[in-house]
Formats: C-alpha cells, structure tokens, sequence
C-alpha cells in the first residue's frame, strides 16, 4: 500500500458510497466514485489509490465517473479496483493501466457431486496431488507447450482451441464469459517475445495472488438462484485464479514503451505516466487492442488447462471419471479487462471502451450476453477472499448497468502490501496457523504463504456486503476454504 494519506474531498452520496467532485483537480472530466461504507473509508484514506481514482477521471473520451470498487487499493496507474469507460466517438482512449499487467487475470469456479464428509478422509492426499501436478511460482513452465504454429489459432480461439484438443468438453464453453473467446484478437500483434514467454506458460498457476483452493459451500443466501447455479449446502468446489501469466506481462509493457508519447502526439494531458493511453482508434490503440484481446484469450486457455488438470486429480485421487464426479464449470470471469460494450449514458446508448482492474462484470438477468441457463437470474460473479476466511458466489443486478457499467468488485483487496505482509509475519508458520483454521495450505516457499496470509486482506464479506447493498450484485452462496495451493 502507498505510504501516502488521500486529503482531498469525499462527500457521502449513499451508505456505500462516496464522491469526489470534479473540481477537485482542474483537468478532471468526471467526478470520483469510490464504493465503500464508513469502516472500508478509513482504510481507504490511509491509502493513495483515491488519487489515482482522480487521475483517471483526467481520461479523453471517459464518460459518467472515474469508479472504485470497495477492494480498492494502491496500483499501476488505475487503482486495483478501478473502472472507467471511454467514448471512442469522443475520442475516448485505451489505456493498459487501466488493464493491468496480467491481461484476463480471472476466476472460475467448478463445481462437484462430492460433499463435505466425503472428502475429509483424502484431503490431505487431495491437496498434496494437487500441488504434485498443477505447475506454481514464478517462471515455472507445465505439462503443455504450443509452437509457434500452435499458438497464433490459440490466441485467437481462446478456449476453444485447447478444448478441440480434447482439454474439456464444448460444453464448458457456455459457462465462460463471452464463451472463452474475444473476437477480433490480432495474434500478429504479439510480440515475438510474449508468445515465446506463453509458449510453456499455458496450464500454470504462476505466483502472488494466484492459487487455485478446495473449498466447502458454508452459506446458501439466496436459495433460488443457488438453486440454478446447482450450488448446494456443504457441496465441494473448486476456485481457480490465474492470467494470462508472462504473455499478458510482455503484451502490457510492450504498450506502454509504444505508449510513452502518444498523449503528446495526440494533444492531451495526463497526470500520472503510468495512464499511459492512446485513442482507441487510433493506430496505436488498435495494434494494443489486437494483442491484449490476443492475451485474454490466452488466460481463458490457461485457465481451462488448469481446470483440465485438477479434475484429472480429483478422478485419480476418488477412483471415479472427472464427469461421475460432477466437476462442471459453474463460471469463469475476468477482471482484468478492456471490452467494447453497449450502455447507456443519460438515456443514450453507445458503446464504450470498459476498462475493468480488478474489477468483474456483473450482468444483470436478461441481458443479451447471458447463456441461457443464467438468462432468468442473472450472471454468476466468482470473488475470491483469503485463504483462511471465506470466497463468495455472487449474482449481477440491474444497479451495475445503473451505476458501474455493469461492474462489481473482484476479491477482498489487498490491506497491507507484499512486503509490509512478510515483514508482519516476522518467522510465523502461516501453514499451521492456517492449519489450525482447518486449511491444508501447500505452496512453494514460506515467504509465498506469508505475502497471502490472511491478515493481508481485507475481510471479503465487508466488501460483499458494500456491493450488495449498493445493488451491484447479490449474495448467493459463501465457500469455507479446506486447502490451497499456491506458486
């Protein structure tokens, strides 16, 4: 976290959220919108990220607000947690901070027939495969690798492509966001380098934040749409978080060195380098554009493979096929994104450049790019909390396209820095700490484990409960973590 102390104006609009008014900085388009209730506000103000919620209101072409989610916290030119949608009628720009490094960082959540009392027995040996097979850490290459050849239709089928080759089912590809697949990726656009740092990346968990977790269905919420996304009480799932790994990276700083002076070229002003933008249709953006669609569709691919591989374990580890065990993808969302979309601003309806940092899209019922399963309730959200806590199942709801361009938050947030977090775990096990909550948490170094430890996070049901009272989204079904495994 910034060691930085926001000062400037936040006027309450509502109980779960605040405002700060355009004219804060002279240069600012839109006015701040951060949604957070009392207690998320005092963290926040200790924080910077509000600054940088009133830098990227300075965008060309960004229409309605500058907007926070209450997971806000300190990050690479937008906030984490951070939206904005652009106008490129307006001349609206693209902006790869707004973005984030690990193009399609995303979650899915697959569930399965097994419950609770079933698994108690092998959890331990569970985990343990898991840890054996699923490639984590920083660099580390797995069990799948794409040529040159290979990989150009990868990036521009997404999932598609790896489940042609028999890594899943056609079936799965229903229940991902945009079907697994951004039209429109331009693979000829990714560098050289970026493919060749994907190439044996595909099917990786890589580090940090990213993990995938057994976890045990503690709360139903709301029955009836737990009833349709065929969650039950206690029932076992599976939580996935992982990117577009060193690919997605190299995509991002390839665009910012070809962005460094194309504010200039195109006359105007920003007050931060790293907002670093060019107009989306400009030359610039399109070329971007191509490249980061090319790397989504990369992390939906290494997402699939990283389900592919734990339903192989679980079939291994309980004796039955993957399909006799129920592992059915319930949804797979991104939250570090930029998407073409339609919305309404004042009445009118355009399509705008949505820049999601740590941020989900959170439809609501009806709307036209639901599957059908999901059409009469709405779009499932997956929001990850910390390891020795609580994740959620969320629902979308009409506020989004309302308030947020149809966004709502994307995990807890971080409370204390990586750094900040080793130094407060001091020589801790946060393994048997952890262990002791009833959590089997395996990863490649202690100092992993201590980065992630809980207290390094905010409680992730303070920052459900802002969205949902904000009308974002609705809770649906909370999920007890048995075990993780990280890089």
């Amino acid at each position: 976290m910034s060691k930085q102390t926001f000062t400037g104006p936040l006027e309450r609009i509502d109980p779960c959220c605040v405002r700060i008014p355009q004219s804060y900085k002279k240069g600012m388009r839109v006015p701040g919108m951060i949604f957070a209730n009392d207690v998320l506000m005092e963290a926040v103000k200790k924080d910077h990220a509000p600054e940088q919620v009133a830098n990227v209101a300075f965008l060309p072409g960004i229409q309605g607000a500058s907007i926070a989610m209450p997971d806000i916290h300190w990050g690479y030119g937008f906030c984490i947690g951070g939206v904005a949608a652009t106008d490129p009628a307006e001349g609206g720009v693209i902006c790869p901070g707004g973005i984030g490094y690990d193009i399609n960082c995303g979650v899915r959540l697959v569930k399965t027939n097994l419950f609770h009392r079933d698994v108690k027995k092998n959890l331990r040996e569970l985990i343990a495969a898991l840890f054996k097979t699923i490639p984590a850490g920083m660099g580390r290459s797995g069990a799948y690798a794409f040529n040159e050849k290979e990989m150009n239709p990868l990036l521009e089928q997404g999932a598609s492509y790896v489940i042609g080759r028999g890594l899943g089912v056609p079936r799965d590809l229903a229940n991902m966001e945009a079907n697994g697949r951004i039209p429109d990726a331009e693979p000829d656009q990714v560098s050289p380098h970026a493919v060749q740092r994907g190439s044996k990346q595909c099917g990786t968990l890589g580090s940090g934040n990213h993990f995938m977790e057994v976890q045990v269905v503690d709360a139903i919420v709301d029955a009836e749409t737990a009833a349709v996304f065929g969650l039950e009480k206690d029932m076992i799932c599976v939580m996935i978080h992982s990117g577009s790994r060193g690919l997605g990276y190299q995509v991002c700083d390839d665009a910012l060195i070809q962005f460094r002076n194309t504010h200039e070229k195109y006359g105007f002003e920003l007050p931060d380098r790293q907002l670093a933008s060019a107009p989306a249709d400009s030359p610039e953006g399109r070329k971007y554009i191509g490249a980061m669609r090319s790397a989504a569709n990369f992390g939906f691919c290494n997402r699939q493979l990283l389900m592919q591989q734990a339903r192989e374990v679980f079939a291994g580890v309980f004796g039955s096929s993957w399909e006799d065990l129920g592992m059915e993808l319930l949804y797979d969302v991104a939250h570090n994104i930029a998407k073409l979309e339609e919305h309404s601003v004042n009445g009118v309806k355009k399509k705008l450049w949505v820049h999601r940092k740590g941020a989900t899209r959170a439809f609501p019922a009806g709307h036209p790019e639901l599957p059908n399963a999901f059409k009469a309730v709405g779009q499932p959200v997956i929001i990850p909390g910390d390891m020795g806590r609580a994740s959620w199942v969320l629902v979308g709801q009409p506020g989004s396209m309302e308030r947020t361009f149809g966004t709502t938050c994307h995990g807890a947030g971080r409370a204390m820095s990586r750094t900040a977090a080793v130094a407060e775990a001091g020589k801790r096990r946060i393994d048997k700490e952890l262990e002791a909550r009833g959590v089997i948490a395996m990863a490649q170094s202690r100092r992993g484990l201590a980065e992630e430890q809980p207290r390094a996070y905010k409680n992730v049901d303070d920052v459900v409960e802002v969205v949902d009272g904000a009308g974002l989204s609705k809770k649906v079904a909370r999920m007890r973590p048995i075990g993780v495994i990280k890089g």
